[in-house]
């Protein structure tokens, strides 16, 4: 089917503020109405999503949708101000773009709404809300829990990604509004716009349990406001994955889950791989629930998910051995507990005696990989025998048989620690024959919220408490000949920022149980997906292919380890580019550089550099970002610049120092 591309349509909003929109339109539309699909983030659809929206809107508009992408207010070339994530006026603005979609003479009136990250926050969120043009939406990589599942928090812990996005979304808010869609006063609407920018990592790490901050835009707080069918995605190698199953346990709407092997990008271009026809799923959804067809999406699993089978732990993983597996109803009646005692001889079917002691170096997490996997080269967890030095470590005997999990194990310990403050770390891995070990699930908990997150505790030193650590949603088969191996530490560097003090803990071996959601039924509904497909690709050039490297360096005098990312041209590893259609070049470059001290929590340092170059000719704009964290016992050290240039001259310049108390932290 042929489409019509509107390039930039103004909403113009109640208040007056127009926000842009890309419209790609089926042909026919305008005699004979559609439905729409909205997609509405704050990432540029002129120059910064333009790669992944023509073929994804281009295949909606060709199945008979009007696909619409919007710039959120503030960003983009969308008027106004963007002084957060998630705030009332960004839904309250999606409720005017729903309804003026509806209005239009080539829609029926009739609206599905998806996204990835953001944009699958926004449309559960906006889905609370009750919009009676939304009929369905279909969230990707989201949360429903923005303290406990996001990227600022983890466990309770400081996530360092809340730095590195901070400082990306410091880059992107200072990036310049496009002449050719505003005119003339582009330059001052910029300057404005960089004037009043938040400074989003200090912002952020203000709020350190999960207080109204967080609850304004979970939908956990209440899962019965949403009353649209949703259909939602997760991948493994994705932060956002722990989501999915609360989803499908809490709605009473009709709902379904995937999880795949995918990190941080749409299922059709999934890696690690095998990638999947998401793009006609997505239409069988919209078809259901926009059209009125019954597609036999009801008839589908409640979830279907990737079962992974084990490789060799490289950082660099284009593809996943595995299987897809489906369960009828989530919770499944085919998943049940597997108790493993922690015993000092290992894994095994009964309660150990004793205790064990455990004060891992700062420098324990190495080989964690990233917090969020992206499909980016060396990012993935490692060989994590690199780790094991650090932690204490249980393995079964030689598995005789396969075990398959899916769903999230969790430890018990009853434990002790000599600080008010300190953090548990928890991995569960495989143990390959030829003795590489695997990372198949972890989690981090600041102790201090062993009982919940919103009303942390310190620790009384010496006294033992009982706690449970909930690990991350996983899906693995522990292949026969292989050993499950549970890992226990009291650090994660560099996926979190370190307690204040360097904590021992100790527990007891008699109630010490990992419990593995262990799935029957071997292959009970296999699944299978379409090939992926795309729409038409937007004419692109590359540059340069750029580069990207990963580093962890010890100096065994100091004792302190350096490591280190550094993407150049492409922060995502896709280099330098040109947008040919609109002769526009994009060049992102960081560098993060993160220090610290086996016996020094207090010396832990992110240093993060970043560049973001927008070049037509004649006429290009440079940004420099650099943003520093460093902490004492008390306080958290958040030092911030950003420099914008125009054509080599400097236009503005901004600093930023900002000194937050630690909150049992």
């Amino acid at each position: 089917m042929a489409t019509e591309v509107l390039e930039q349509v103004w909403i113009t909003l109640s208040d007056g503020c127009r926000v842009g929109a890309r419209i790609w339109l089926p042909d026919g539309a305008r005699d004979e109405p559609v439905p729409a699909v909205l997609e509405y983030i704050p990432y540029r659809k002129r120059d910064g999503t333009r790669v992944r929206d023509e073929p994804m809107h281009g295949y909606f508009a060709e199945h008979g949708y009007a696909s619409v992408r919007v710039d959120m207010r503030g960003s983009g070339e969308s008027d106004g101000h963007m002084a957060d994530e998630y705030l009332p006026q960004e839904q309250d603005d999606a409720l005017e773009v729903l309804s003026w979609i509806a209005a239009q003479d080539w829609c029926t009136g009739d609206i599905g709404m998806m996204g990835k990250s953001w944009g699958g926050f926004n449309c559960l969120q906006i889905a609370a809300r009750r919009p009676p043009e939304l009929k369905a939406v279909i969230p990707v990589y989201f949360t429903d829990d923005r303290f406990r599942d996001d990227i600022h928090f983890m466990g309770g812990c400081l996530l360092n990604d809340n730095q590195w996005w901070g400082s990306i979304m410091q880059a992107y808010q200072a990036r310049p509004l496009d002449p050719e869609i505003v005119g003339d006063r582009w330059r001052e609407d910029w300057l404005k716009r960089i004037d009043d920018l938040p400074f989003f990592p200090a912002l952020w790490a203000e709020h350190q349990r999960y207080d109204d901050y967080w609850k304004h835009g979970s939908v956990q707080e209440d899962y019965s406001d949403i009353t649209c069918p949703v259909l939602a995605f997760g991948g493994w190698a994705d932060s956002y994955t722990n989501s999915v199953p609360r989803m499908l346990e809490n709605l009473s709407v009709p709902c379904r889950g995937v999880i795949g092997p995918w990190g941080h990008v749409y299922p059709h271009d999934g890696v690690p791989g095998p990638a999947i026809g998401w793009l006609q799923e997505a239409v069988r959804w919209w078809d259901q629930w926009l059209k009125g067809i019954d597609t036999g999406v009801m008839n589908e699993p409640k979830l279907r998910a990737y079962v992974n089978d084990a490789l060799l732990p490289d950082g660099s993983r284009p593809m996943q051995p595995g299987h897809w597996v489906g369960e009828a109803e989530w919770p499944s009646d085919e998943v049940k507990p597997l108790p493993l005692w922690l015993t000092k001889s290992g894994l095994a079917d009964a309660p150990g005696t004793g205790e064990l002691s455990i004060r891992s170096p700062q420098s324990h997490g190495k080989a964690a990989g990233e917090w969020m996997s992206a499909g980016v080269p060396g990012e993935m967890p490692t060989d994590q025998r690199l780790d094991d030095g650090g932690s204490l470590n249980f393995d079964t005997d030689t598995l005789t048989e396969e075990v398959e999990v899916l769903g999230r194990p969790h430890l018990d310990l009853t434990l002790t620690s000599d600080s008010p403050v300190a953090q548990i770390v928890v991995r569960l891995c495989d143990v390959l024959p030829s003795g590489e070990v695997l990372r198949v699930s972890y989690q981090v908990l600041n102790l201090t919220h062993r009982d919940g997150h919103e009303y942390p505790e310190a620790l009384e030193p010496g006294t033992p408490t009982k706690v449970r650590v909930a690990l991350n949603m996983c899906g693995h088969r522990f292949a026969k000949g292989h050993k499950i191996r549970v890992s226990v530490g009291t650090a994660y560097w560099p996926i979190v920022w370190p307690a204040p003090y360097a904590a021992t803990l100790s527990f007891g071996l008699d109630d010490a149980c990992l419990s593995l959601p262990r799935r029957a039924g071997g292959d009970v509904h296999e699944m299978t997906f379409p090939d992926p497909a795309h729409g038409p690709l937007t004419p692109i050039t590359q540059v340069d292919p750029g580069s990207v490297s990963r580093t962890s360096m010890q100096d065994h005098l100091t004792g302190e380890t350096v490591y280190i990312t550094d993407g150049v041209g492409g922060v995502f590893g896709e280099g330098i580019l040109r947008f040919d259609d609109i002769g526009t070049q994009i060049a992102h470059s960081l560098r993060r550089e993160l220090r610290i001290r086996d016996d020094d929590p207090l010396s832990a340092r992110s240093i993060i550099d970043q560049s973001y170059d927008t070049i037509r000719d004649g006429w290009n704009i440079r940004t420099e970002t650099r943003l520093e964290l460093t902490s004492t016992e008390t306080e958290f050290h958040y030092d911030g610049m950003l420099r914008v240039l125009e054509n080599g001259e400097e236009l503005r310049k901004r600093t930023w120092h900002k000194t937050i108390p630690r909150n049992l932290i």
